[in-house]
């Protein structure tokens, strides 16, 4: 209709809204506990500008050479789309040879003629860590819902389904149980006692003949009650003389020991809603409920590009050379997050070699290791813009993990890009990648995640908080499993953590018993620390002291809060 806003089929529009709001949101009296950026061990993850003047980046601007197709949903082309590199003829670029090998050049004349020096200046957009992780979420489920139509559900025998995610709400195909059954080992009674007992008995898969008043007969557990049956007694519970009758040990209550049909469920009702993850348990509750495939979305594709010149493969360090730790890392961690990993390809600091790369990509997810902040050979950013790509979120107000990004590349593909030390890596993973993921696999993202994040309210945002148990901010009181209105977990702190002046905090700890050991090597570059912890705690800026509660970001290893299965 003329004069209609054009369609937003991948939510751009909201999601730089979201960014802009939560800019114009964040104060400049944020608590201002010491902070020792060289004791922490974060030379490598410095702090970037976080005033109050940030704003998204902005769609490219006019005055460029047209580039990758334009989604007509946004109606005519801006005419500042830069021009992608071509593929390679065969596909993908050819795998770049590390250190092990032969050391590949740096930067090219040929890319330097592009302007790719790498030193472009960025970060003035940098969010809000939980706003972050919000806008990684929606976007996400953004691109589920725009590609719904085309992709449409798999359906898988129920062993294949494991750990993916319900596209239809499960729904009873049959009564649980769907007839009377035996709760117990024991006897099935008609009537008052004492009962004479029939040789014949009744085990599991039988439908034994109607009893009459008086009668009883053997009973095996989950076998179905025979008609007309007043109640089980249990075996312990009764007694038999010598002339075969059945004498109870203590009351005989009517219906005790049975499990009525439809006890669990009825026909029809819904078991668990679309968007649910097919855990061990989801696959016996189907089964039982008379499955024999399961509608679920497909797992999210990634290729994963390592870059660094500087890294080896193999053999210890040597010569300003190191040892790869994201590599042989990252894959296994993203198919915990519920990713198919397609492509592992070493590119070293060869900027046209990720461009093709990016540019030849057709997984959901591009998903790159250093190079985002602005150094001699941190080619990401001039890359993003020679593909004319949308940044989503320029750096993030989190340490370890500031200079990570999140760019769309194309519709229905994003980029995320993470730093190149260890942990930083990792928090930028659980920022940035494992929200995406959810989104695209079909994991459903509750309301308050599209909220702004208001100061006072709590500092994991609600798209981590599918699969957590709670725990009291009393070591000593077990909680129920949260509900809706319920937090992330929390733990106590049993030592003071130091809080960065304006940035959230990432911190390895131990749990137990409710309390949170602060972990020592938590550096950037470092991973002995989150090697021994099984969850990080969200410190908020300005730090916490000991017997303070804090949230937490569960790893896989340690019970999942990680990812989504």
């Amino acid at each position: 209709m003329s004069g209609s806003p054009a369609p937003d089929p991948d939510g751009f529009d909201s999601l730089l809204a979201l960014v802009n709001d939560a800019s114009a949101r964040r104060t400049r009296d944020e608590p201002a506990a010491p902070y020792d950026q060289e004791a922490d061990g974060r030379t490598g993850d410095a702090p970037q500008s976080t005033g109050d003047d940030r704003t998204a980046a902005p769609r490219p601007s006019a005055g460029e050479p047209a580039g990758t197709p334009w989604p007509p949903e946004y109606g005519p082309e801006p005419p500042g789309r830069a021009t992608p590199p071509p593929a390679r003829s065969g596909g993908a670029p050819r795998p770049h040879e590390t250190p092990d090998g032969e050391t590949p050049g740096r930067a090219s004349a040929a890319a330097a003629s592009h302007g790719q020096c790498g030193a472009r200046p960025h970060g003035s957009a940098v969010t809000g860590w939980a706003e972050a992780v919000r806008v990684a979420g929606r976007a996400g489920q953004a691109v589920r819902e725009r590609t719904s139509a085309v992709r449409p559900p798999l359906e898988l025998p129920p062993a294949e389904a494991l750990g993916l995610v319900l596209a239809r709400p499960l729904a009873a195909l049959t009564d649980l149980p769907p007839f009377d059954t035996s709760a117990m080992d024991g006897w099935a009674v008609a009537g008052p006692g004492p009962w004479r007992v029939r040789p014949d008995g009744v085990l599991a898969g039988q439908s034994g003949e109607a009893l009459a008043d008086g009668e009883a007969v053997p009973i095996a557990t989950g076998a179905r009650v025979p008609r007309d049956v007043t109640a089980v007694i249990r075996s312990e519970h009764g007694r038999l003389d010598a002339h075969g009758g059945l004498h109870p040990e203590r009351e005989v209550v009517h219906g005790q020991d049975i499990r009525p049909r439809a006890q669990e469920c009825r026909t029809g009702d819904t078991l668990l809603p679309a968007g649910s993850a097919v855990t061990p348990a989801v696959l016996g509750l189907a089964a039982a409920a008379g499955y024999d495939t399961l509608a679920v979305h497909a797992r999210p594709t990634v290729d994963l590009f390592v870059l660094g010149d500087e890294l080896l493969t193999r053999g210890l360090p040597r010569d300003g050379l190191i040892r790869d730790a994201l590599g042989p890392m990252l894959p296994h961690w993203l198919r915990e997050a519920g990713a198919e990993v397609r492509t592992v390809e070493r590119l070293g600091d060869r900027p046209d070699a990720l461009a093709e790369a990016v540019a030849a990509s057709e997984a959901d997810l591009v998903v790159t290791t250093g190079g985002t902040a602005a150094g001699p050979v941190d080619f990401v950013h001039p890359t993003l813009e020679r593909l004319g790509a949308d940044l989503l979120v320029d750096g993030v107000a989190v340490r370890p993990g500031h200079p990570m990004l999140l760019a769309r590349t194309a519709p229905g593909q994003h980029l995320v890009g993470l730093p190149g030390n260890p942990l930083a890596a990792v928090c930028g993973l659980l920022t940035l990648v494992v929200p995406l993921l959810r989104g695209l696999a079909g994991a459903p993202l509750r309301q308050g995640a599209a909220a702004g994040h208001t100061p006072g309210s709590r500092a994991v945002p609600d798209v981590y908080e599918t699969r957590r148990v709670q725990l009291s901010s009393d070591p000593l009181v077990a909680t129920a499993p949260p509900g809706p209105d319920v937090a992330a977990p929390t733990a106590v702190l049993d030592a003071p953590v130091q809080g960065h002046p304006s940035d959230t905090r990432l911190v390895p700890v131990r749990v137990d018993a409710g309390w949170a050991r602060p972990l020592s090597f938590g550096g950037p570059a470092m991973l002995r620390g989150v090697a021994t912890a099984d969850a990080l705690a969200v410190v908020v800026p300005g730090g916490a002291e000991a017997g303070h509660p804090v949230e937490l970001l569960a790893l896989p290893w340690a019970g999942g809060g990680g990812g989504f299965t």
